[in-house]
């Protein structure tokens, strides 16, 4: 695996203009033998990315190397040559690993600067690298590299937010909680359920991961700039070598498309939808209208001028930085739906919103991991609440149907007695039996069995529903598979 300290900075990329590697230099350009003259400074700077795309050298050095090998394989370079060539590139790869080498303002774009430091290495063998490979097949292979890295690093976040929803599903297991539709007391739950229904959402975001790296496993390598190449190369050994499944079918379609990052940013934008779904909540649980949460002081904020609040910083950013990934998503595609094939200079925009779709969820998931795993569940105000809002009514009817009642008339017979509760202000099980038999006489005293948050609680015994054999069950389902993703995150894809 390419080493990640190639990174200039913490987010993998220069900060600001590059910095100069040395003396200055004549400048090193992969393109320009039918020009007169070097590009004037405007379209210099509309055109340079080595100041975000720096941080794909250790995928592209890593396809060098897989390339040299193809090269020689096809008698293109000698046993020396090759030898020297990848001595060149392990030195160049440690030079930028300890910041030695550096883009400079001269570079145009990372294979720029990565083709001077092998020239400065090797002299003119440097330039034999070249052969067989353009830009558009280079660029195409180091971010399909890069994101199949870093979705396994992301997918390694999610699963420790999953874990963390998890323990708390866990040591809570047993507690009741207030069950809502439309943000209104709708039946008694288990606080677990809730917690897990968190973990499902996330736990498709992993399935997806998984699902779309099959797609991604696909080499450009070997496509050219879009015909493929006359020399005698091997894509599918190229392929096998950076740890993809195959090479790709078709050489223009292998330079163009970006289906893999687009596809990559939906699935960001949709976990971060369901960060900000759990953001919110968090929000309300801590609220004094709730209850329900007490924030640790670590994953917490106070109030410049109300020495008294506890702020839910991180599920308001949770939520906020959602919209920042949709963003890139739809950025993307507006930028790919009207791109004539093969390949368009407009693909320089497909970098920097993948690029920071992951950083950004490298940075809120961890946060959203500790706030949870860390935060005070006040279960007795949840357990206060739970029979709230007339939430055994739907019991009630369920019972009704069993004893033979057509749900129909069972429905109206309970909406009855949620009226009658409603006039005397009190709640369903404060009802005399005499008072339910007002309401109807199908509303017995054996009624009472159910009249009980754990009496609702213990009839649900069905699949996924909140009974707690079922939520236990669940929690031992969710256990193994996320243990499995945890397997698939830890997997090295990329090789040296």
């Amino acid at each position: 695996m390419p080493d990640p300290r190639l990174s200039a900075d913490a987010a993998g990329a220069p900060a600001g203009p590059p910095a100069r590697s040395g003396e200055p230099t004549t400048p090193t350009r992969l393109w320009g033998g039918r020009f007169s003259g070097g590009p004037a400074e405007a379209l210099a700077r509309l055109s340079v990315s080595v100041q975000f795309d720096w941080r794909l050298a250790p995928y592209d050095l890593a396809a060098s190397r897989a390339h040299a090998r193809v090269l020689n394989r096809a008698g293109l370079l000698d046993s020396g040559e090759l030898g020297r060539m990848l001595a060149a590139l392990d030195d160049l790869e440690a030079a930028c690993a300890a910041g030695e080498f550096r883009p400079t303002i001269e570079d145009e774009d990372v294979h720029t600067a990565l083709e001077r430091g092998l020239l400065e290495r090797l002299g003119t063998l440097g330039g034999k690298l070249r052969a067989g490979r353009s830009r558009n097949d280079q660029v195409a292979t180091d971010l399909r590299l890069y994101l199949r890295d870093h979705a396994r690093g992301v997918a390694a976040r999610i699963v420790e937010l999953a874990d963390a929803l998890t323990d708390q599903a866990e040591r809570l297991h047993g507690v009741p909680a207030p069950g809502m539709t439309h943000l209104q007391h709708a039946q008694p739950i288990l606080f677990s359920h809730q917690l897990l229904a968190h973990v499902q959402a996330f736990a498709r975001d992993l399935d997806r991961l998984a699902d779309w790296d099959r797609r991604t496993a696909i080499s450009p390598l070997g496509a050219g700039a879009l015909a493929g190449s006359s020399l005698p190369l091997d894509p599918e050994l190229v392929a096998k070598e950076l740890g993809f499944d195959a090479a790709a079918a078709n050489s223009i379609d292998a330079v163009s498309d970006r289906d893999f990052a687009a596809e990559f940013l939906f699935i960001a934008a949709l976990t971060g939808v369901h960060l900000s779904r759990l953001g919110e909540e968090i929000v309300l649980w801590t609220s004094q209208e709730f209850g329900w949460v007490e924030l640790d002081d670590a994953y917490a904020t106070g109030s410049s001028i109300m020495p008294q609040k506890k702020n839910p910083d991180i599920g308001e950013l949770a939520r906020g930085k959602s919209g920042r990934l949709i963003g890139h998503l739809t950025g993307l595609l507006a930028t790919l739906k009207g791109l004539p094939l093969a390949y368009d200079r407009d693909l320089q925009e497909d970098k920097e919103p993948v690029f920071d779709a992951v950083d950004t969820l490298e940075l809120v998931l961890p946060a959203v991991a500790g706030l949870i795993s860390t935060m005070n569940v006040r279960t007795e105000v949840l357990e206060a609440a739970a029979p709230l809002g007339y939430s055994l009514a739907t019991d009630i009817a369920e019972w009704l149907v069993r004893q033979g009642v057509p749900f129909r008339e069972a429905h109206e017979i309970v909406g009855a007695t949620v009226a009658r509760c409603a006039a005397k202000g009190c709640e369903l099980d404060d009802l005399s039996d005499a008072e339910l038999a007002e309401v109807s006489p199908r509303l017995t005293p054996e009624v009472r069995a159910i009249l009980s948050v754990t009496g609702a609680l213990a009839a649900r015994t069905t699949r996924g529903s909140t009974g707690p054999d079922a939520v236990a069950a669940q929690l031992a389902d969710v256990r193994t598979a996320l243990d499995g993703r945890r397997s698939w995150a830890a997997q090295q894809v990329v090789p040296r």
